[in-house]
């Protein structure tokens, strides 16, 4: 190991990854369960820990490893016609909101991050649904406005969640689509950070150390999602959104 990396890894092991580390196991078990929680959880927190600009493209990275171990099984239960033109819509519109990402000014996207999840937190508690058809300029409409969101500050779950959880469709579809969904732009994501330099050493070395973590806990929360009762999760869950929220917003 080089003196610089040795120089990075020292200050890198402080408390802020140990509370990025138990970020990551629970978003991780979230993940493993519902098929969402990764982003809408981590985001908040590693912007409260380390700014949007350093803690977001953590986030990507992660999320685009992670979305391999779920895919396959997901891609046999997913609904295509729904999901696939949700995420190329999501795809192309990425890359815009990265702009945002590389430009906005760190403490003010912290907070609208934090904000952003607080209102999804509370629309989710609230029980509120889409309850309307789906037809293809509407899925191209939600897949637009989740990838501008995906870009600029690595959620591009809620407004997919709520509007694929209106339906009628079993627990275990509900997760493959969102599972399916998240994978479709996991790639496309990663590119305009790359790209705009702030993919850097530091960023790499937190991804290295806090992954194995994400990969052991998303397939236990997968095992979870056949025991836990869908009541209990839906509490913890809530209950970590507004927090985590919480936490952007006011820190």
């Amino acid at each position: 190991m080089t003196p610089e990396i040795e120089a990075i890894l020292a200050g890198l092991l402080t408390w802020r990854l140990a509370a990025a580390a138990l970020a990551v196991i629970v978003a991780g078990l979230m993940r493993g369960y519902a098929g969402f929680g990764t982003a809408i959880l981590l985001a908040p927190i590693f912007s409260a820990l380390w700014g949007p600009r350093a803690g977001v493209p953590i986030l990507l990275l992660m999320e685009m490893l992670v979305s391999v171990q779920l895919l396959p099984k997901s891609w046999r239960e997913a609904n295509h016609k729904v999901i696939l033109p949700i995420g190329a819509a999501a795809a192309v519109a990425t890359p815009i909101g990265a702009y945002i990402l590389l430009t906005a000014d760190g403490d003010l996207l912290r907070r609208v991050i934090g904000g952003l999840v607080l209102v999804f937190g509370f629309a989710l508690m609230s029980r509120w649904r889409y309850h309307g058809s789906r037809p293809l300029p509407l899925n191209l409409a939600i897949g637009t406005v989740s990838g501008l969101m995906k870009g600029a500050t690595g959620m591009s779950g809620p407004p997919v969640i709520l509007y694929l959880l209106a339906g009628r469709e079993a627990a275990r579809e509900h997760r493959a689509n969102l599972i399916l969904f998240f994978a479709t732009i996991a790639v496309v994501s990663v590119i305009p950070p790359l790209v705009g330099g702030i993919i850097d050493a530091t960023v790499l070395l937190r991804t290295a150390l806090l992954l194995p973590l994400m990969l052991v806990a998303v397939p236990i929360g997968a095992r979870l999602f056949h025991v836990v009762p869908e009541r209990w999760y839906r509490r913890f869950a809530f209950g970590m959104l507004i927090s985590a929220g919480c936490l952007a917003l006011l820190a």
